[in-house]
């Protein structure tokens, strides 16, 4: 959501004059500050599992709700290597970015895809764990690895479109990534604010950004 999110906050400031602060981050990381206290209004996550947990913990408003679908792709700024899942073992190929699946949701998709296709072993020790997203981003982005998965969102972006090679993994090769929103608890006038936001999402206007920028929405999936 790094690079959407910014097209949505600016859309929902400039029709309601409410100014907003983005904290991007690995879903796992913000759902641990949350649980620690952290004084964030709306939790915006690339999977549903946080947000239930945090819903299950009695720190929201309400349960949370699906408001887009990520797609995963394989994505290299090598001239000389083919995005396909199953160039992967081959030798040109020494480093494989990937989130930390243990924090990320699109790292969880990615070791499913690797597993799916069968070379889980023969490219487990070619794999570079970043914190989050954003980190694989810039490894691929800086060729510090020769390939990595991220978002369809990331390279379809304004920021990133053009540059370098990426290839869609099919569907079928791992578990849709459900992404959901939440609005946390916080006492304050805030809340009301919050919420907006929240109806925000689910208005035409955000389902045409997310749409631009490779999400699917529920009307759409």
């Amino acid at each position: 959501m790094q690079f959407v999110i910014k097209d949505l906050v600016k859309h929902f400031s400039d029709t309601t004059g409410i100014e907003c602060e983005i904290i991007i981050s690995s879903s796992g990381k913000l759902t641990a500050q949350i649980n620690e206290g952290a004084p964030f209004d709306v939790f915006v996550s690339a999977n549903m599992k946080y947000p239930n947990d945090l819903y299950n913990k009695g720190l929201t408003l309400g349960k949370p709700k699906i408001y887009a679908f990520g797609k995963l792709v394989l994505w290299t700024m090598k001239e000389d290597i083919s995005p396909y899942i199953l160039n992967l073992t081959n030798a040109p190929i020494k480093h494989i970015a990937i989130p930390n699946p243990k924090t990320a949701p699109y790292g969880k998709a990615a070791l499913e895809v690797l597993n799916f296709v069968d070379i889980f072993e023969k490219t487990k020790e070619k794999l570079v764990y970043g914190e989050s997203i954003s980190q694989v981003n810039q490894f691929i982005n800086s060729e510090a690895v020769e390939i990595g998965f991220t978002s369809l969102s990331v390279v379809i972006s304004p920021q990133i479109k053009g540059k370098g090679t990426y290839k869609m993994i099919d569907d079928s090769y791992y578990h849709s990534i459900a992404q959901g929103i939440v609005c946390i608890k916080s006492d304050t006038p805030k809340e009301k604010n919050a919420l907006k936001f929240s109806d925000f999402l689910f208005s035409e206007k955000s389902k045409e950004i997310l749409n631009t920028f490779g999400y699917s929405t529920m009307e759409s999936k």
